[in-house]
């Protein structure tokens, strides 16, 4: 098994703490994308639980990380990440939670997941999701 090395920071960079990835997932539940996008760092890549490739979907840059975050909302509205338990082990960290959300055509999710962090500098470098997959729940009558 190899050790991961962790770099120093720059002089003006803050460490990352489970306090920040708590305010972090505060930013997902307001659905506040310039929130959320100030604690990814400018070369930050983001992995989607479901896609094509092994990892998921990969997108990369702010724009294209901004853009995937803000799909989360508009095929959720009502996207909810609850229970959070946040860790920071140099640099690398995790958030665990359960996701709630009612799809535009009424359907509901319910399911459990963990976010797998990579930072730099202070920011969030890697966003890495993975999610219990679980069938959709009937609408709400």
């Amino acid at each position: 098994m190899t050790a991961l090395a962790s770099t120093p920071l720059p002089a003006t960079a803050q460490p990352v703490t489970a306090a920040m990835l708590e305010q972090f997932s505060d930013a997902w539940n307001r659905h506040d994308l310039p929130a959320l996008m100030s604690f990814m760092h400018a070369d930050c890549v983001f992995e989607t639980a479901a896609g094509g490739e092994a990892w998921g979907a990969r997108h990369q840059g702010h724009a294209a990380v901004a853009a995937a975050f803000e799909s989360a909302w508009k095929n959720f509205p009502d996207a909810q990440w609850r229970d959070g338990k946040h860790v920071v082990m140099g640099d690398r960290g995790m958030s665990e939670w359960t996701f709630t959300g009612t799809a535009v055509d009424g359907a509901r999710s319910e399911s459990g997941g963990v976010d797998v962090f990579t930072f730099k500098d202070g920011k969030i470098l890697v966003k890495n999701v993975f999610r219990k997959a679980r069938p959709m729940l009937p609408a709400l009558s």
